[in-house]
């Protein structure tokens, strides 16, 4: 690689003697950099430690001094030691791609630079350092109870805050005659208690989820929930609704 930018060098200076041989001669290049959109919709740089999907990614090129030289761009996204069957193999200057898969991924831009019969490559041979990814694996449990009063504590009714990398889902709940309450389609979602414009009565009515996580597990939740008004912050217990 080094034989063709000092053949470059030497093509500009005969070629362009009037630019003056103490101008110092920049060389096209790249500056990969991801950006990813949590789940909670926050923005971070760095998804090496493990992330909940879907995670919404950004991969930019970010090509400098490209001058008169013809850039070309090709990106691979894929497991490790999977690099000849990648997931996305695209021909962009920048991409976007959703993680909704769990596990470990690599993201690798090549980058060649043409002029004339010159050409520049990114990464050189043996330099590659691909951007890595990790997306965990799901995980999505329910309370058995909450007490929507009105007192700021428990008031509604959702799963987990741990739930993570669920890429499907749909939440149903039911009164104990069947007849359907209220349903929410995202983990992140929830029910306030409430029917009809009124909160439903204490008593024990019936949670079914549907959804699926990032590593391909199913879940099919059956399960009871306990409306306790009742319950306040005063009341012994730390208000999770588990016995």
């Amino acid at each position: 690689m080094m034989k063709y930018r000092i053949l470059y060098l030497i093509l500009v200076l005969c070629t362009l003697p009037r630019m003056g041989r103490a101008q110092v001669v920049a060389f096209p290049s790249v500056d990969p950099q991801a950006k990813y959109t949590t789940v909670e919709g926050e923005e971070t740089d760095d998804a090496t430690t493990a992330q909940s999907a879907p995670l919404v990614a950004r991969f930019t090129a970010n090509p400098s001094n490209l001058g008169l030289w013809t850039a070309r761009y090709e990106w691979k996204i894929y497991r490790p030691g999977e690099e000849q069957a990648p997931l996305v193999h695209r021909f962009d200057e920048d991409i976007d791609y959703t993680f909704t898969e769990s596990g470990s991924f690599y993201v690798q831009l090549y980058a060649t630079f043409v002029l004339g019969t010159d050409t520049i490559a990114f990464p050189e041979e043996g330099e590659a350092s691909p951007i890595q990814v990790t997306i965990s694996e799901s995980k999505l449990e329910f309370p058995n109870a909450f007490s929507p009063n009105g007192d700021g504590f428990n008031d509604v009714y959702k799963a987990k805050d741990s739930y993570q990398s669920i890429v499907s889902f749909q939440a149903t709940v039911f009164s104990r005659w069947g007849q359907k309450i209220y349903s929410w389609d995202s983990p992140s979602g929830s029910w306030d208690g409430r029917w009809n414009g009124h909160t439903v009565k204490d008593g024990v009515y019936y949670l079914v989820v549907n959804a699926r996580g990032a590593d391909g597990h199913k879940y099919n939740i059956r399960k009871a929930i306990n409306v306790i008004t009742g319950y306040n912050n005063d009341s012994q217990g730390d208000g999770s609704g588990e016995e």
